[in-house]
């Protein structure tokens, strides 16, 4: 007796079509951050302090989803590049607090030009409207979590 996948599950494989959507993006996104001399990861990170200002190296795990190993990594290499700077805590020396330098300043400037005409592009090709729908699902959904 052979089931068929409509038998077994109800709902289609959402965490794929999310990563299928993500990695659709980013064939049009990874060639501008690379040619900077960037990973995704560094980017991530220097895209979430320019938003969020600095912040402790376990905030930007979450923001970026990054685990804290590598994320112990990812910033050491992003220091060693200029990238970012670390200071400790007045009150506590164990904690770290992580902010962008004028190196990387300068990219986001240059890299966020490049980034919004791609997304002008995606807009174009899929429809703005498609796209907004989008940015508020997923909205609702990591709302829908946090709760």
């Amino acid at each position: 007796m052979s089931d068929s996948v409509s038998d077994r599950f109800r709902h289609r494989n959402l965490p794929m079509l999310l990563l299928r959507a993500r990695e659709k993006m980013m064939e049009r996104f990874r060639p501008l951050i690379t040619a900077h001399g960037l990973t995704e990861q560094q980017w991530r990170v220097i895209r979430a302090l320019d938003e969020s200002g600095p912040l402790e190296p376990r905030q930007i795990s979450d923001l970026c989803t990054i685990s804290s190993p590598s994320m112990a990594g990812v910033l050491a290499r992003m220091e060693a590049m200029g990238l970012v700077t670390k200071e400790r805590f007045e009150g506590d020396q164990r904690r770290v607090r992580v902010s962008l330098t004028k190196k990387s300043g300068n990219l986001v400037r240059v890299l966020a030009k490049a980034l919004e005409t791609e997304y002008g592009r995606v807009e174009r090709e899929v429809g703005k409207e498609v796209v907004e729908r989008v940015y508020r699902a997923v909205d609702a959904l990591l709302d829908g979590f946090d709760r």
